[in-house]
């Protein structure tokens, strides 16, 4: 019979799980089980790689895993799962399973061993795993949500009086995917300076530990926006199969280079094009989906724009986050992971802006997109991304000469940057840099001198995390957007898809 195979890393995660969160002993197959149900949650099939198992761990038969063969307990607890897997999985991969015993156990292995994955992405040794496992195993039930509006409101009222303010809520209050928004109407619109300026004590009467409450305008007279964030077990994950759709529905014709990070706090995808920015920094804390929203923002242009009008430049310092690309094997695609190279590389991109420059000059336009539009000039953009900036800079200081060159000046020829960092301080961003990257992402930070520099403001370090972000595009005012939770099953769907070319 078929078994289940493990990898090495898969035994230690299990052995991790049950010694350090669960605190049991429990058999291995327990964790494997809670795996399963924690991948079936997310929308993205898992990987055909998972399949693989390069330094092997362990095997299991679904008399472990499944409970086969051992029909009810004494008190007639079902005991073999098998038909409720199978029925699961035939669900969730639209392929009848209970015919095809092969299949059943690819299926099962790949989700299993992707939810193991996820478990040593996401869970840290010192946190509580059973809220770990609420939070992802019960997130988004309506009955949860519901409740949470109404003592919200309840509580936004008795806390805005605490703070001498008298409003009440206007309307219904507006469930986003992580927030609620309400619209309070002021009675005397001189409250107006108290609400703003009591914001830490309205999260803090209301429990909202470090989370803040950001207010909005609306437009309506005496009416201010008040956006709360609802606990993590009722949160709407926005998947990898979101952006997709997206994509699709959109036409490439309306952008140059089209960018989706994620939703505004309402649910509306969020879409702008880089070549109008014309750079990007990103920055946020470890922990805060800086490197998923990174992987996003590639899905976008690699599957949002042609392959003959863009080329990539993903520098990688750490060898980590932009490996998978470089399997595409696509002439697009070029990953670059020691800093000596990157240098080479940034150096290399500087002359090519001027070769460009004069090939403008030539072709009497003013950018790449006017010479594509008339067609005078095939030259495809070139987007340059550096995972994290702080490694490079400190490795090869030339390296950040070049990049203050390309900001200042590669706009027009159609070279852009998107630069990563977790560390946002100003030894690392200096402010020659920084004053050339207009438009800006800032996650998760630690404290609000570290907003300061990556937004301009304070407000990121009163974020939720996991993808929660604060956007300030070029002459636009700063919006909050929830990330896409992107898998490493999307961005290797998008990588095959890629091929050779």
């Amino acid at each position: 019979m078929a078994k289940i195979f493990t990898s090495r890393e898969d035994e230690d995660t299990m052995t991790d799980v049950l010694n350090k969160g669960l605190q049991i002993k429990a058999p291995k197959w327990t964790v494997m089980r809670l795996a399963l149900a924690h991948s079936l949650r997310i929308p993205s099939p898992p990987d055909t790689e998972l399949d693989r198992v390069k330094e092997r761990g362990s095997e299991y038969g679904l008399e472990q895993v499944t409970g086969q063969g051992q029909g009810r307990s004494l008190i007639g607890q079902q005991l073999d799962l098998t038909d409720a897997f199978r029925g699961l999985l035939t669900v969730y991969s639209g392929e009848d399973l209970f015919v095809n015993d092969k299949s059943f156990f690819i299926h099962l292995q790949r989700h299993i061993r992707r939810g193991l994955r996820e478990f040593r992405r996401s869970w840290r040794e010192n946190h509580d795993f059973y809220q770990f496992l609420y939070q992802e195993l019960c997130a988004g039930q309506d009955r949860e949500v519901g409740a949470e509006i109404i003592d919200f409101a309840q509580q936004l009222v008795t806390a805005l009086n605490e703070i001498g303010v008298t409003g009440e809520v206007s309307e219904e209050p507006h469930d986003g995917p992580r927030i609620t928004r309400y619209l309070v109407r002021l009675e005397d619109p001189n409250h107006l300076d108290r609400v703003r300026r009591g914001l830490d004590k309205i999260s803090f009467i209301m429990g909202l530990q470090k989370h803040g409450v950001f207010p909005v305008e609306t437009g309506q007279p005496k009416v201010i926006g008040l956006d709360i964030p609802r606990p993590r077990n009722t949160w709407k994950t926005i998947s990898g199969q979101d952006l997709l759709g997206w994509i699709k529905k959109h036409s490439r014709q309306d952008t140059s280079l089209p960018m989706w990070p994620g939703v505004s706090v309402t649910g509306e995808p969020i879409l702008f094009d880089l070549a109008r920015q014309p750079h990007l920094l990103v920055g946020g804390t470890t922990g805060s989906g800086k490197s998923i929203c990174l992987h996003a923002l590639l899905i976008s242009l690699l599957v949002g724009v042609a392959r003959e009008r863009l080329q990539l430049v993903l520098i990688d310092p750490k060898k980590v986050e932009f490996a998978p690309y470089a399997k595409a094997g696509s002439k697009r695609i070029t990953v670059i992971t020691d800093v000596e190279d990157a240098k080479t590389k940034l150096e290399a991109l500087v002359a090519e802006m001027e070769s460009r420059t004069t090939a403008l000059e030539q072709a009497g336009v003013r950018d790449l997109a006017e010479g594509h539009r008339k067609g005078v000039l095939k030259i495809p953009y070139i987007v340059v991304f550096v995972e994290e900036l702080a490694d490079l800079v400190m490795q090869a200081p030339e390296a950040e000469e070049h990049m203050i060159r390309l900001a200042q000046k590669a706009r027009a020829t159609g070279i852009h940057l998107v630069i990563a960092t977790q560390r946002p301080d100003a030894r690392i961003l200096n402010g020659l840099l920084r004053s050339n990257i207009p438009s800006r992402i800032a996650l998760t930070v630690q404290k609000s001198t570290e907003s300061k520099i990556i937004l301009d403001e304070t407000g990121a370090e009163r974020l939720t995390g996991a993808g929660d972000m604060l956007i300030r595009l070029s002459g636009q005012p700063v919006q909050r957007v929830h990330g896409v939770y992107v898998t490493d099953d999307d961005s290797a769907a998008v990588i095959r898809s890629e091929g050779v070319g």
